[in-house]
């Protein structure tokens, strides 16, 4: 691994994923929902890898097993591997905000932005092939 391979100059929109690292780190937004509709970024799940969400701009709601929290601009969160979770903007405006994951998760977003079929069924499946659980 070189030392281009663990650095991101401008990381807004893209994802830092260095080769042989268990950490991936992206930098992403959520739309805002101006008429109030709770949009999902994520369907609940579990995986094993722990996540961290740190939100830059906005705010974004976190659901951590049963409970849920807002978290602020400046706040942040931690789910740690094995809890049911999801998130989503709770507010008009977007958020951007920073994900940290481990790359087993990392694999499975990839997965599922590639996959044809998006059916419940695939996706289900998809999950399980990424040692992780559909829930919703």
């Amino acid at each position: 691994m070189s030392v281009p391979d663990s650095f991101e100059p401008h990381l807004r929109g893209k994802t830092l994923a260095p080769p042989g690292s268990d950490l991936v780190l992206a930098e992403w937004e959520a739309d805002g929902s101006p008429d109030g509709s709770l949009v999902y970024q994520a369907p609940l799940h579990r995986h094993g890898d722990d996540e961290a969400w740190y939100v830059l701009e906005g705010t974004l709601a976190v659901r951590i097993g049963d409970e849920e929290v807002e978290v602020p601009a400046g706040g942040a969160a931690i789910v740690p591997g094995g809890l049911a979770h999801t998130f989503w903007n709770p507010r008009a405006e977007p958020a951007r905000y920073l994900l940290v994951m481990g790359a087993k998760t990392n694999a499975l977003i990839n997965a599922i932005h590639a996959a044809a079929d998006q059916s419940p069924e695939a996706m289900r499946l998809l999950f399980e092939r990424h040692d992780a659980e559909l829930l919703e």
